[in-house]
């Protein structure tokens, strides 16, 4: 199985007004969001499955990708929305019988969650070594069999200013 953590695109800056989870894309982040979607596309990447945090901001960079064509399928979860626990996701999303003929799974969600999750994955630790930009992206292979935590292999770091 490959991951792909993706990050959301430049949101509303926080406000004591506007609730965190509520925060939307800004109109440059939406536009850096299609870019990026649509340079991926042209990487002939496709996905599975787009998993996505409930956070508005997160939701809509999911919704981008998928009409990118990246994905048909578009599913929420809240293990994806800040400080969401890997464990919990894994225990869920890699049992074979939810989605065995899932190999390829976007997650789109927050730093530092996301960077954290990918560390536990690659070293089984979290060592604030990775950071995601916003609309960047973190491809992972998960093992075939056994615990992916510090057992998978990054495949890909890219920021989003190298698929402009």
């Amino acid at each position: 199985m490959e991951l792909y953590l993706i990050r959301h695109g430049i949101a509303e800056e926080r406000q004591t007004d506007i609730k965190d989870e509520e925060r939307s894309l800004t109109k440059e982040g939406r536009q850096k969001t299609q870019k990026v979607a649509q340079r991926i596309k042209q990487l002939d990447l496709q996905f599975d499955v787009i998993v996505t945090s409930p956070l508005v901001r997160a939701y809509q960079t999911a919704e981008i990708l998928v009409a990118t064509g990246l994905s048909t399928q578009l599913e929420e979860s809240a293990h994806l929305a800040p400080n969401g626990h890997i464990s919990s996701w894994l225990d869920y999303w890699l049992e074979p019988k939810n989605y065995p003929q899932k190999t390829q799974i976007a997650l789109v969600g927050h730093e530092p969650c996301l960077s954290h999750w990918a560390e536990n994955l690659l070293w089984g630790e979290v060592k604030d070594s990775l950071v995601l930009k916003k609309a960047g992206m973190i491809g992972i292979k998960l093992p075939e069999i056994g615990t992916p935590l510090g057992r998978s292999q990054m495949f890909w770091l890219t920021p989003p200013k190298y698929l402009l």
